[in-house]
């Protein structure tokens, strides 16, 4: 895993239009690699200057090709640091979400000091839910975040 950059524009691109990504996460207005650059700037790039984390690129180890996206999100409309994850669909099911997300979390509790991670997902979102129990988030409660309503999990470290 690394930082988001620059030179990653056009895998943002690809990711933030599957439809998976639609569905789950919502349509971000990225349509061309220009919107994907200010995405990562605005986005990811500007969380690494304020608070030191991010969500970072997941590459293969095999080729160095991006294959998704893992890290951790400070939003301002939730008290906790968040979970985020999204990988194209064809890496889904090799265990790439599980590595990453647990290397994740393992750096918010030894590196970061952190005492509670929560995640957020669309009701509907069965795979990406039970990731999260497998990693050892449960399930708290629904909030209204952005006019949506989402599943709120939560995990103690």
């Amino acid at each position: 895993m690394r930082w988001l950059h620059a030179g990653d524009s056009a895998f943002i691109l690809g990711l933030l239009n599957e439809p998976s990504w639609l569905q789950y996460i919502g349509d971000k207005g990225v349509r061309t690699e220009e919107d994907a650059l200010r995405y990562i700037e605005n986005g990811p790039m500007a969380m690494y200057q304020r608070v030191g984390f991010g969500l970072y690129a997941v590459e293969s180890k095999q080729t160095g090709e991006s294959i998704g996206m893992c890290g951790l999100i400070k939003r301002e409309a939730l008290e906790d640091v968040d979970l985020g994850f999204a990988f194209l669909p064809r890496f889904w099911r090799k265990g790439y979400a599980f590595e990453s997300a647990s290397a994740v979390v393992s750096h918010g509790r030894k590196v970061l000091g952190l005492h509670r991670l929560v995640a957020i997902l669309s009701p509907d979102n069965t795979r990406s839910s039970n990731l999260l129990a497998r990693l050892g988030f449960r399930f708290e409660c629904m909030i209204v975040l952005h006019e949506e309503a989402l599943k709120l999990y939560a995990m103690s470290m």
